[in-house]
């Protein structure tokens, strides 16, 4: 079963491949990653997480996005990622099964007034002009634009997402602390 101890073995071989893709994206700008998230195939695997990751910090969200529960957890310490300090863990209860269980992806922030996936996708393009390939279908990479939203969600949060060798990289305008925040002020 997936557990806390199988994540800490895993994060640098993560971290690893991760910032080959960010490279490869031409992202090494974005230098704030607001979260990682795992993939978990059952809810017992997934309780034993959310209490290993509460003993080392708070759930500070609990919402059903998608149909199924979603987690933020803030550690104490931040996870070392690489180069990325990040404070917050995503834990999704399953709602299917998963190839891999394990990290999954990682979701840096594009500081933007974006509302909608085509302006945020414009933006990427200013940033890494290499991506206009990637959004063309031109490379291996795949591309996925979503805005996910909780019930109470009040900011949006277009987010595109781009996959590669099993791992994930999804970039948003803001901060999943500020989209917990907006949903409490509702």
């Amino acid at each position: 079963m997936l557990s806390y101890a199988s994540l800490e073995n895993t994060l640098d071989e993560f971290a690893a491949k991760i910032s080959l893709l960010i490279a490869e994206l031409g992202l090494q700008s974005l230098t704030q990653c607001d979260h990682v998230a795992l993939r978990v195939n059952t809810t017992a695997a997934a309780d034993a997480l959310r209490d290993a990751f509460s003993a080392r910090g708070s759930v500070i969200s609990d919402n059903i996005i998608n149909g199924r529960p979603i987690l933020i957890i803030k550690l104490h310490t931040p996870l070392q990622l690489g180069e990325y300090s990040v404070a917050c863990v995503e834990l999704p209860y399953p709602k299917t099964e998963y190839p891999q269980q394990g990290w999954e992806h990682i979701e840096l922030v594009l500081a933007s007034n974006a509302t909608d996936c085509e302006q945020l996708q414009q933006q990427l393009i200013s940033l890494s002009p290499k991506l206009a390939a990637v959004f063309a279908g031109d490379s291996e990479i795949k591309v996925k634009a979503s805005s996910p939203a909780g019930e109470a969600e009040r900011l949006p949060n277009p987010t595109i997402a781009f996959t590669k060798a099993g791992v994930c990289v999804k970039v948003h305008p803001h901060t999943i602390e500020a989209i917990i925040a907006s949903e409490q002020a509702s």
